[in-house]
């Protein structure tokens, strides 16, 4: 018998989606990653309504027979831009409506004029790779999610001075714009475009955490966007780099040692008992210096990227992110 396919509408997600767009998220993954209770996948941590709130024009809601079944949500970071976590009700799995929502993605990186655009998603399912190739992704590089306890190194008393770090959330209201315009020039540098003012903008207005700025005399030498606690990206006793970033040149392996220590130092001072870090294997730097650092992977999935296209993920960058 073959099973007809429903009729799925698509439309922006709305505010008094979210509570049941976060249900469907977390039974969702929970379900494919076979937890016990699904429920408890990413514990307190929280997606939806983050990325809703940082931008709700780049949120997407899939319905069925007038009820929501699933969402999906585009990041804009300037010339880059991914996708996720894009999720479908259980009971609607394998029925197009991935494909749906996929739909809005696309015409978001046509809007936005989007060069480089890709996502995060589960090496070893076959079906998700599938459906992200009739959009033109392609698997590329392993990314690991990886953790470690910041206890053992506040203990050694070696973190980074805090007059050679310092918080966005500190800065005076009129210093901020230039701020923000400092951290694009510096991915900038990275990448052509790169813009990740919207996560720091996101991340100070909704009190998630806060983004540090690593100096090197009076310039900016790196940055690091980071989440803590629950209710974020983190979840409870843990500070997330949702990204970081190092200026290019030839100090660029010292700096990221730097930046490091600062997330760790902003990480105790949060009173968080975690550091997560994303590693992408095209950065293998990056990734061997986190590993030197302690780091080890929880979990590892796969980017995709449009058209093939390595980006920034190339020897010799030193980016933290992992565009779950």
């Amino acid at each position: 018998m073959v099973e007809v396919k429903p009729d799925v509408s698509v439309r922006p997600l709305r505010e008094g989606d979210l509570s049941e767009a976060d249900r469907i998220m977390r039974l969702a993954f929970g379900t494919f990653l076979g937890l016990p209770d699904p429920m408890t996948f990413m514990g307190d941590a929280s997606y939806v309504r983050t990325r809703f709130k940082a931008d709700p024009a780049a949120a997407f809601a899939a319905e069925v027979d007038g009820e929501l079944a699933g969402s999906n949500f585009v990041s804009n970071w300037g010339s880059v831009g991914f996708f996720g976590p894009l999720t479908v009700r259980v009971d609607l799995w394998n029925r197009g409506i991935g494909q749906r929502l996929m739909e809005p993605v696309m015409e978001r990186f046509a809007e936005w004029g989007t060069e480089h655009a890709g996502l995060f998603t589960w090496s070893h399912s076959p079906g998700h790779v599938h459906l992200y190739e009739k959009f033109g992704f392609w698997a590329r590089f392993l990314t690991a999610i990886m953790s470690k306890s910041v206890v053992e190194r506040l203990m050694v008393g070696e973190d980074e001075p805090e007059s050679q770090w310092s918080r966005f959330s500190r800065l005076p209201e009129g210093d901020r714009e230039e701020a923000l315009r400092t951290c694009r020039e510096l991915t900038g540098a990275i990448y052509d475009g790169l813009d990740v003012s919207g996560e720091i903008r996101a991340v100070a207005s909704q009190d998630l955490g806060d983004t540090v700025l690593l100096w090197d005399d009076s310039r900016l030498a790196g940055l690091a966007v980071c989440h803590c606690g629950a209710g974020t990206e983190a979840g409870s006793g843990a500070c997330y780099v949702k990204f970081g970033a190092i200026r290019p040149g030839p100090d660029a392996g010292r700096n990221f040692e730097r930046l490091l220590d600062a997330c760790e130092a902003l990480a105790a001072a949060e009173g968080m008992q975690v550091l997560i870090a994303g590693a992408n294997m095209g950065r293998p730097e990056a990734y061997r210096a986190l590993l030197a650092r302690g780091l080890r992977t929880d979990i590892q999935g796969v980017t995709m990227h449009r058209s093939n296209d390595p980006g920034y993920s190339q020897p010799g960058v030193y980016v933290i992110d992992d565009w779950r």
